[in-house]
């Protein structure tokens, strides 16, 4: 949300705060709209996060597979 990175731009001194009152002017001052647009916004940032974690695991599982030895086919010691 832009207006809570504005909001913390602007205090440094308490993100919580910051956030908070960016919260409220978006909702218009309304708390309960306040909490709500808060927990969508970190509900959609946790599920982003999961979503690249699961990604590179998937591409680093593959790479294991890529690059595992082949037994057998390999020049002999």
């Amino acid at each position: 949300m832009r207006v809570a990175a504005e909001a913390l731009r602007d205090d440094h001194a308490c993100p919580v705060e910051a956030i908070s009152s960016a919260y409220l002017g978006f909702a218009g001052g309304d708390a309960g709209i306040a909490l709500r647009c808060a927990i969508a916004d970190a509900l959609s940032d946790l599920m982003e996060a999961e979503r690249r974690t699961r990604e590179r695991s998937r591409l680093i599982s593959r790479g294991y597979v890529r690059e595992a030895p082949q037994s057998g086919h390999g020049p002999a010691s």
